[in-house]
């Protein structure tokens, strides 16, 4: 993931990701960013469809939609991860999002072990909004234990089927260092984060406090969330983000 791009119509910038999600995103001075969860997760369709009705009814347009949180039922194999990412990005397509040539939107994808949702749900969403006494905001993506832009992960996956305690460590640290990389290209650092989730259905607790609570990655806690990453494989996930404003509906 890339260089820092502008997308004027939705008054955020991105860092050019892959074409499926950005690496993050950060609003643009005069502009906040507002998020919002479901108190219960939306099917993708639906959820769309209050998106657009929410970010509307603020008075903002559709453009302006700058990040989502999905469920997944289950972790998708390689294939079934694609076929999904070409469903997901026709809505996007569809609200002009993608007419820069690439998708500025940031979003992290996983999911839940127990109860999980019986198809692709989006939990919650962001947005920017006119502010001009805002403080900056940005929202890092997810990141698993490989790098982006592969044709296939399942050879580029960090200490691959490795659940050791070791394993489980350098798979955190790729994380955290993805994490600390896409922040600093927008501009923020561990202390500017309001929120740092961590996807995993492993023990953490052993590298806690030298991996994660001694570089400031949890001065305003940690949120765990008992859930996988969206492909085979994969066992470790965390996003972080900057936002003042947030709200449940």
């Amino acid at each position: 993931m890339g260089e820092v791009i502008d997308f004027a119509a939705g008054n955020y910038r991105f860092i050019k990701g892959v074409s499926q999600y950005s690496g993050g995103v950060a609003a643009q001075p005069g502009y906040r960013l507002e998020r919002v969860r479901f108190a219960e997760p939306q099917p993708l369709a639906e959820g769309f469809a209050r998106i657009a009705s929410h970010i509307r009814a603020m008075g903002r347009p559709i453009t302006a939609f700058a990040a989502c949180e999905l469920r997944s039922p289950a972790p998708f194999s390689e294939e079934g991860f694609v076929a999904f990412n070409k469903a997901y990005t026709e809505t996007i397509k569809a609200w002009g999002l993608l007419d820069i040539g690439h998708n500025p939107v940031a979003r992290s994808n996983v999911c839940p072990k127990i109860a999980p949702p019986s198809e692709p749900s989006i939990y919650a969403f962001a947005y920017t909004v006119a502010d001009a006494d805002a403080a900056p905001s940005f929202i890092v993506s997810g990141s698993a234990e490989v790098p982006e832009g592969h044709v296939a992960y399942r050879d580029h996956i960090v200490r691959r089927g490795d659940l050791s305690p070791e394993g489980l460590r350098a798979k955190a640290q790729f994380v955290l260092a993805e994490m600390e990389r896409r922040a600093n290209m927008l501009g923020f650092a561990w202390k500017d984060a309001t929120a740092v989730q961590v996807y995993t259905v492993h023990n953490l607790f052993p590298f806690l406090a030298e991996e994660i609570v001694m570089r400031g990655a949890a001065r305003a806690g940690l949120t765990w969330h008992f859930n996988n990453p969206p492909v085979i494989d994969l066992e470790y996930e965390m996003d972080c983000r900057g936002v003042l404003t947030e709200h449940v509906i």
